[in-house]
C-alpha cells in the first residue's frame, strides 16, 4: 500500500493574502515513520501550509523540497503523485455516490471488454480500509446516510486508498466519538510503524501528546517554536500557541439564576419520536447537553429553533409557546441557534463579513428596503471588536477567514438581536484553546446579561 519514505522540507514559506499575512517565513520538515503535531491558533497559518503543501496555493516566496528535489510549488496532482494525501476538516462528499464511489473517484475499477464500473471490485478494494478504520458501514452505503463521523472516516479512507507517503489530517476527530477516535489513533500508530508521515492538525491536545514524535506550533504565521517527543505536555503547547497560561481567560461564573425562560414540555423529534424531552434553562444560566454522536442532540436544538417539525410536545419561551415547525416563529420569540456545521448552515461564505453580521438585523439598518451600508460597517466593526475577530477588512468574504473566526461570526450575527435564549451545537468544535476560552467568555456575559444559554458539546 505505502511507497518508499518520503523527506519533505518546506524552506521560508511566505503567503500573503490582501487582508492579511498568512504565512511569514515559516519552514517545516518531516520524514517518513514520524507523526508531527502542528498546533496554532485559529487564523495561525495552518490550513494556508496545508494548501500550500497540496498544491491548492503557491507560496509568494520560499521552497519546497520533496526527496532532495526542489520546487517553488505544487500542483495538486504533483503533490498526489509524490503520495501526499490530505483529509481535510471540512466534508464535501459526493452525495450522490456510495462509499466506495467516493472513496475511489476518479480512479473508478472498470470491467472488460465494455468498460463499465466494476461495483463489486470498487467494494472489494474500499472493504479492508473500511475494516482497518473500524467502520460500522459498508462500501455500497450510500454517502448521504452517513453521519459526520461516517463521512470523516470515509475520508480518511479516501486518502489511505492512494500511494501515500504523507498523511496531512486536518481535524480528523472533530466529528468523532471516543471509540472512533482510539480507533483512529491505533490507525495513525500503524501507519508509522509502515513508514507513512503523518502531519496531525488538531486542537485536541491531549490526542497530540499521545501520539506525536515531534510538534512544531504556528502562532500569528510565524514559527513560534518546536517541542520534541519529552517535551510535549498540554502547557508547553500552550504556551508555545498563545504565548501565555490559558488560565488566565478562565474566570469564575458570577451570575444568580433567574426564572425560567426556555421550557420544552414531553418534545419528541421526528428523528427520535418515541423519546420525550423536558428541558427548563433559566435566566443567567448555561445549561450543558451532553451525549454521544449520534445521541440526538443536534436533532433537538434543530426541532427547538423551528428546522426540523416536532413529534408532539411544545416550547415556551417566558412562559408563551411559540409555533412549532417555524423558525421566524422562534427568532421573534428570542432564540437563536448556531448550529454544529458552520460552514454550510451557519454562514454564507461568499458574503462579506460585515454581511453575515447584519443579515438577521437587517430591519434595524434598513430603510424602505434599502440597506444602510454604513450603518452596516459600524454594526459588523462593533462585533469584530467585542468578540476579537481576526480581519483586517469587512468587505472580504467570510470564506477566507479561519474556522475560529468563522465561528466568531456566527456568534456575532446574533448579537445584534439580543437574544433570551441561544443553542450552541458544537461551538468549541475544531476551534483552539484560545478561541474557546472566548467562546466560553462570551457566553458567561450572555448569562450575565440575563439570557439562557443552552450548550451541547462533545469536548
Amino acid at each position: 500500500m505505502f511507497a518508499a519514505r518520503i523527506s519533505l522540507d518546506l524552506v521560508g514559506i511566505t503567503k500573503v493574502y490582501p487582508s492579511a499575512v498568512a504565512l511569514n517565513c515559516v519552514s517545516l520538515g518531516i520524514r517518513g515513520g514520524e507523526v508531527v503535531g502542528l498546533i496554532g491558533e485559529n487564523g495561525a497559518g495552518k490550513s494556508t501550509l496545508m494548501k500550500v503543501l497540496g498544491g491548492a496555493i503557491a507560496p509568494d516566496e520560499g521552497e519546497i523540497v520533496i526527496d532532495g528535489q526542489s520546487a517553488a510549488s505544487l500542483t495538486p496532482s504533483a503533490a498526489l503523485a509524490r503520495g501526499i494525501a490530505f483529509v481535510h476538516q471540512e466534508l464535501n462528499p459526493f452525495s450522490n455516490l456510495d462509499v466506495a464511489g467516493n472513496v475511489l473517484l476518479g480512479r473508478e475499477l472498470r470491467s472488460r471488454p465494455f468498460g463499465f464500473i466494476d461495483h463489486a471490485a470498487m467494494a472489494d478494494r474500499v472493504r479492508p480500509l473500511l475494516d482497518m478504520l473500524g467502520a460500522r458501514f459498508q462500501p455500497s452505503t450510500p454517502a448521504s446516510e452517513l453521519s459526520l463521523a461516517d463521512q470523516q472516516l470515509m475520508e480518511i479512507a479516501k486518502a489511505l486508498s492512494t500511494n501515500v507517503r504523507l498523511l496531512i489530517l486536518d481535524e480528523p476527530t472533530s466529528s468523532l466519538t471516543l471509540a472512533e477516535t482510539r480507533r483512529l489513533l491505533d490507525v495513525i500508530r500503524r501507519l508509522r510503524a509502515d513508514g507513512v508521515a503523518i502531519l496531525f492538525i488538531t486542537h485536541r491536545l491531549a490526542e497530540v501528546e499521545e501520539v506525536a514524535d515531534r510538534v512544531v506550533a504556528l502562532r500569528d504565521g510565524h514559527n513560534a517554536g518546536e517541542l520534541p517527543k519529552g517535551g510535549i505536555t498540554r502547557d508547553a503547547m500552550v504556551r508555545l500557541m498563545i504565548g501565555r497560561d490559558v488560565k488566565q481567560f478562565y474566570t469564575p461564573p458570577t451570575t444568580k439564576e433567574g426564572s425560567v425562560v426556555l421550557k420544552t414540555q414531553r418534545l419528541r423529534t421526528r428523528t427520535y419520536p418515541d423519546v420525550s424531552v423536558d428541558l427548563d434553562v433559566r435566566s443567567g444560566e448555561i445549561l450543558g447537553l451532553a451525549g454521544l454522536v449520534g445521541a440526538g442532540r443536534t436533532e433537538l436544538a434543530r426541532a427547538m429553533f423551528g428546522i426540523d417539525p416536532v413529534e408532539a410536545g411544545h416550547v415556551e419561551v417566558d412562559g408563551r409557546p411559540i409555533a412549532a415547525g417555524s423558525v421566524p416563529a422562534a427568532i421573534a420569540a428570542g432564540i437563536c441557534l448556531v448550529p454544529e456545521d458552520r460552514k454550510s448552515e451557519g454562514l454564507f461564505l461568499d458574503f462579506s463579513l460585515a454581511e453575515n453580521i447584519a443579515l438577521p438585523s437587517l430591519s434595524q439598518i434598513a430603510t424602505a428596503g434599502f440597506v444602510d451600508h454604513k450603518a452596516e460597517l459600524a454594526m459588523a466593526d462593533r462585533f469584530r471588536t467585542r468578540l476579537s475577530i481576526r480581519a483586517l477588512r469587512l468587505d472580504r468574504p467570510v470564506g477566507e477567514l479561519s474556522g475560529g473566526n468563522q465561528q466568531k461570526v456566527v456568534l456575532a450575527k446574533w448579537l445584534g438581536l439580543k437574544p433570551r435564549v441561544i443553542i450552541l451545537d458544537e461551538p468549541t468544535r475544531g476551534i483552539d484553546v484560545g478561541a474557546k476560552a472566548e467562546v466560553y467568555r462570551l457566553m458567561r456575559d450572555l448569562a450575565e446579561a440575563g439570557a439562557a444559554v443552552l450548550m451541547i458539546s462533545s469536548d
